[in-house]
């Protein structure tokens, strides 16, 4: 059986995977992967990322402006709406909160929050999530703003397995990028023994966060194998079979064929 793997989530049109998209691809394709998600961080390079899901069947785009972004658009409901309306893009975000990286009043982050979660609502696409030492504020977000109706992943899973029950009662999935290598990522690894079958999905984050035996270099989508390869000596599984079911459970949530 041949292999398919999806990294669901990673960051294309950054240095030094922008410099050789042709080579990235090449050596994905050489690991086993089948489909890649590329997130948008803001809405200045957006263009790059759907230019890249435009040239490429095997990329798709999100759209949406990091927590952590301030120098930007700050974009409204609608605007987001327009931009996430079109059909390469299957994903609202990269959003969320962030509250190791930005000091002081925050309410303008939980607002951005807020509008994407409303476009997420309005499109009927998933939300990508990024949260950082913002598990409560996140939750209630989630639920206040009705996200359950759109549904989502908290992308690079770093939280404990009680945040991970919430998450998932309000029907969204979980991903493990390579932290879940690390050797101190005790509190994910027991995440990615219990989380169901059927609600997680591996990414690398590239260029971010490389996994074992990488870790420390520019991060690689061909390395998403290594993210699965660990996980499935986790839950005891072959290599194939979370590979099948990740890749099942992103075709499930993002719609798309792989």
């Amino acid at each position: 059986m041949t292999l398919r793997l999806v990294d669901s989530h990673c960051h294309l049109n950054f240095a030094p995977l922008a410099e050789d998209i042709d080579g990235e691809l090449a050596a994905a394709r050489e690991a086993g992967v089948a489909h890649l998600l590329a997130i948008a961080v803001d809405l200045e390079h957006y263009p790059e990322v759907l230019a890249l899901a435009e040239g490429h069947a095997e990329i798709s785009a999100s759209v949406g402006v990091h927590p952590n972004s301030r120098e930007g658009e700050e974009p409204d409901v609608e605007r987001l709406v327009a931009l996430g309306g079109h059909p390469q893009v299957v994903a609202i975000g990269e959003t969320g909160l962030d509250y190791f990286r930005s000091e002081g009043d925050l309410d303008w982050q939980r607002a951005r929050f807020e509008r994407h979660i409303a476009a997420a609502r309005a499109l009927g696409k998933p939300l990508v999530v990024h949260t950082r030492e913002a598990a409560a504020d996140t939750l209630d977000l989630l639920r206040a703003c009705e996200a359950s109706d759109c549904g989502g992943v908290i992308h690079c899973f770093t939280e404990d397995w009680p945040f991970a029950r919430a998450v998932l009662d309000l029907g969204f999935y979980v991903s493990f990028s390579g932290i879940v290598t690390f050797k101190s990522a005790r509190q994910v690894q027991d995440v990615a023994r219990k989380v169901p079958a059927d609600r997680y999905l591996v990414e690398t984050d590239a260029p971010y966060l490389a996994p074992v035996p990488h870790r420390g270099k520019p991060n690689r989508p061909a390395w998403v194998r290594h993210v699965a390869e660990f996980v499935a000596g986790l839950r005891g599984e072959p290599l194939a079979t979370v590979a099948e079911q990740t890749t099942a459970n992103f075709q499930r949530l993002f719609g798309v064929a792989v």
